[in-house]
């Protein structure tokens, strides 16, 4: 069983950045690509981005590709999102998954995810 807990969300203002972090323990002995989901009010929820266990491959969804950054410390058993730019569209719960299954299978389905963490809210006010 995997725990993970993120940290980083917040109130912030258009054009600027914010990283958010995802920490995991128990069962990390396993390979397990990671991903950030997002889900806005009264929406779906929406891929953001994935990266495989060993970090050399990563997937982003084209409203963040070239604003936000997903990047991994498995010595620290964490992930991070760093996000640049941010828009008041960005304003939604951010939510960290793990899978066993791989990155791109993260980002074509939400159903491939093993473990997910509670979520951390940021917004972006205009």
């Amino acid at each position: 069983q995997v725990q993970l807990v993120e940290s980083g969300g917040g109130l912030v203002q258009a054009g600027d950045s914010l990283r958010l972090s995802c920490s995991a323990s128990g069962g990390t002995r396993s390979a397990y690509s990671m991903a950030w989901f997002r889900q806005a009010p009264g929406k779906e929820r929406e891929f953001v981005a994935s990266i495989s266990w060993g970090g050399d491959l990563t997937y982003y969804s084209d409203s963040v590709k070239g604003r936000f950054t997903i990047s991994r410390d498995n010595a620290k058993n964490t992930v991070y999102l760093q996000m640049k730019s941010l828009k008041p569209e960005d304003t939604a719960l951010y939510r960290c998954a793990a899978a066993t299954d791989s990155a791109l299978a993260l980002r074509q389905s939400p159903l491939r995810v093993d473990y997910w963490a509670k979520g951390t809210l940021v917004t972006v006010s205009s």
